[in-house]
């Protein structure tokens, strides 16, 4: 693992969500760019202080020259933004396959060489955009691909928090310093943040791509560097429409995402706040409650499943789906038997690079007049 000290939020979650089907061991790490954080961090853990490093580079060249039945096999990135493509390249060139948490890098143009190393090694890089992890999101996808929907027309996804109402970033909160500093951030703060999980969730689910968009993005709180709130208008590849909104000042908001796909047939919502349940909404019929867990649902979501009906699964447990579609492939490829990496149903270097895309062109359009911008991949 790079990233993740005791005090980090996410670096605890990846490994919670790593452990819970006993597929992954937690071997190394260079936790902290502070060592002596990084060592405390691996001592909590019960790691062996041989192979707890100062830094990701030290952790890359000293277990490349492990044997091979000791060395890692895979790098779990969990740092900020601007800690993203380094390590994840070094790990690459090295021969160690990566799982990285969203947006995949610092800017497009690192996006991009990542694609590039990864085509060029053949190795796994997962992307922990968790929301396709929810069973019920992949039942979602399942009604669009088999056609219960008829052709999507209209799609409506909001991501709206509350947390950055206030100036944060200037009370000592490390969540909120680095998400709001363009140096560690990226040019999005808001669009990075949460607006790369609501666009990736609506291509996920729908199986479209945006092909154009038309952004309000604004900074709401006085002195602020980066979006706090943003807003847009879409366009899919197969011309249907819809609407974005991401915003982290919508006072009173916990961590609502919500999901609505409309076509000639029928609609569907989802909303994180009850992840267990799917509405489907048909033409000429009542409202269908879709329930997590139970016997009529796809193979995909039953197999993202962990519990019985009316038994709560969420967001650790979506994460995990994620992480054992990453181990499914790294096992397949270090024996040989790599499927087409879609068979595998995790984001990917291509989702990355679809978010960065989506994250230069929302600033770029929110700061024109222009109406219309092409999201250019």
């Amino acid at each position: 693992m790079v990233g993740g000290s005791l005090d980090a939020f996410i670096g605890e979650v990846h490994r919670k969500s790593a452990a819970l089907d006993g597929a992954f061991d937690l071997v190394c790490g260079a936790f902290s760019s502070s060592a002596e954080k990084s060592k405390a961090t691996g001592a909590a853990l019960g790691l062996d202080e041989s192979r707890v490093y100062a830094t990701f580079n030290e952790m890359i060249e000293t277990e490349s020259r492990l044997p091979e039945e000791v060395r890692m096999q895979a790098v779990s990135i969990v740092t900020p933004n601007h800690v993203h493509f380094e390590p994840a390249r070094q790990a690459l060139e090295h021969g160690f396959h990566v799982i990285i948490d969203k947006p995949i890098a610092f800017s497009l143009d690192e996006a991009k060489q990542l694609k590039e190393i990864t085509e060029r090694t053949g190795l796994i890089l997962a992307l922990t955009h968790t929301y396709t992890g929810y069973p019920m999101i992949k039942e979602a996808k399942h009604y669009v691909d088999t056609g219960k929907l008829g052709t999507v027309r209209k799609i409506f996804v909001e991501y709206p928090q509350g947390w950055l109402s206030e100036p944060l970033e200037r009370e000592g909160n490390k969540q909120a310093s680095w998400r709001t500093d363009p140096t560690k951030s990226g040019e999005g703060g808001a669009v990075g943040d949460i607006g790369t999980h609501a666009a990736n969730i609506a291509e996920y689910v729908s199986g479209l791509r945006i092909t154009e968009l038309s952004a309000d993005v604004n900074i709401t709180v006085n002195e602020r560097l980066l979006d706090d709130d943003s807003a847009a208008l879409l366009r899919f590849d197969n011309g249907a429409t819809g609407v974005l909104m991401a915003t982290q000042v919508a006072a009173g908001e916990e961590n609502d995402l919500k999901l609505r796909v409309y076509g000639e047939k029928a609609g569907l919502e989802w909303k994180h706040s009850e992840p267990n349940t799917l509405l489907f909404k048909p033409l000429d019929a009542p409202v269908q409650i879709l329930r997590a867990g139970t016997g009529y649902l796809s193979e995909a979501a039953t197999r993202n499943t962990r519990t019985p009906a009316g038994h709560p699964e969420g967001y650790i447990e979506a994460f995990a789906n994620i992480y054992m579609a990453f181990y499914h492939a790294v096992t397949d490829h270090i024996n040989g038997e790599l499927k087409p990496l879609s068979e595998y149903d995790f984001p990917d270097v291509d989702d990355g690079v679809r978010g960065m895309a989506f994250v230069k062109t929302m600033i770029a359009s929110g700061k024109s007049d222009v109406k219309w911008y092409k999201v250019d991949y």
